[in-house]
């Protein structure tokens, strides 16, 4: 039986005031990943020996001149490195959200999403970043996911996955003031979450995942007295999915639909709001959720916690997030080599 073939799996740092190069210290520190994939790690040399300081561990690589070259190493029991100079140590102040650390993942990023476009490489999973530091540094976007979407040239629907294990969530509107959600919702963008929700999750292995829909008022709606945006908007949505042979199904109350994603009825939850799912999916495991960037030509995952610049340089940051987020990315870069 011939062997499935490993992606190349591009792993940053992330904010080099975080808990980012630590996290990565650990993750490459366990035999198991390089076992998943080709790795390259990719970022400044500085940093990643402060990881490794911090983290109390020492991991071999494999310099590397450039990405283009990692594919056809012979030897991938090592991490394979490809240095950049993105930042100096002087510019970093620890647990401080700063315009050069903002510039530096910036770069780095990009970096990683011009060997994907080049197919030098099959997905990014990265390190936390600071969304204020890459504004002072340069980022015009609301998030790094727009960001991702115009670098990359998307033109159709995207938004972010939270996922737990094997529960995942999906949003209509995101990172927007609370005010505005309702204006976002529409039967379209009800559609386009779900199916990419449904598809993506294909991706990552599932055949035919169980996918429900939130209701967006307090009740679902209450048959229309308590808003009318599950009978005009998200029922008829979801009954155009099912006519497609989508299974799909809702809206169900915000509150206790992850009761029943908890209990294995359901893999995916469509979401209308950030907060519905946000809330929900981080008291379930806040150390062990993943941000998926769905919608995108190529998957690049990252831990769903932040930079946690309070405990920053201290050697206590866990990399359960930081590792399920790199083996999402690698089912999902397998699974576009393996097709």
């Amino acid at each position: 039986m011939t062997q499935p073939k490993l992606p190349v799996v591009a792993l940053t740092l992330g904010d080099p005031a975080g808990i980012g190069p630590e996290l990565i210290a650990r993750l490459l520190a366990r035999p198991e990943t390089t076992r998943s994939a080709n790795v390259v790690l990719v970022g400044d040399p500085w940093l990643w020996a402060e990881g490794q300081r911090i983290a109390g561990v020492q991991v071999a690589t494999e310099p590397q001149p450039s990405l283009a070259a990692v594919r056809g190493r012979a030897d991938r029991t090592r991490p394979a490195f490809v240095a950049m100079d993105t930042v100096a140590e002087s510019q970093v102040q620890r647990s401080q959200a700063q315009a050069a650390g903002g510039a530096s993942v910036l770069k780095v990023l990009n970096a990683c999403m011009d060997a994907a476009q080049r197919g030098e490489i099959d997905a990014i999973c990265f390190a936390p970043l600071n969304k204020h530091a890459m504004k002072q540094g340069g980022l015009k976007h609301e998030d790094e996911l727009h960001h991702f979407a115009e670098y990359l040239g998307v033109s159709g629907y995207f938004c972010e996955f939270n996922t737990l294990g094997e529960l995942w969530t999906s949003r209509v509107s995101s990172h927007i003031p609370l005010k505005d959600a309702a204006g976002y919702l529409s039967k379209d963008r009800v559609k386009d979450a779900a199916r990419l929700i449904y598809r993506s999750l294909q991706a990552s292995g599932m055949a035919r995942p169980r996918v429900a829909v939130a209701a967006f008022n307090p009740h679902g709606g209450d048959g229309g007295t308590c808003g009318r945006e599950e009978v005009e908007i998200i029922k008829p949505a979801v009954r155009e999915l099912n006519a497609e042979g989508l299974p799909i199904a809702g809206p169900f109350p915000a509150d206790t639909i992850f009761l029943k994603a908890q209990a294995g009825e359901y893999q995916a939850i469509v979401t209308m709001y950030h907060d519905q799912g946000q809330i929900a999916i981080k008291l379930m495991g806040f150390s062990k959720g993943v941000t998926v960037q769905g919608g995108l030509p190529i998957p690049i995952t990252t831990p769903a916690h932040g930079t946690a610049y309070d405990i920053a340089g201290q050697g206590r940051a866990d990399a359960n997030a930081m590792s399920n987020a790199f083996q999402i990315a690698c089912r999902m870069g397998a699974a576009g080599l393996n097709d």
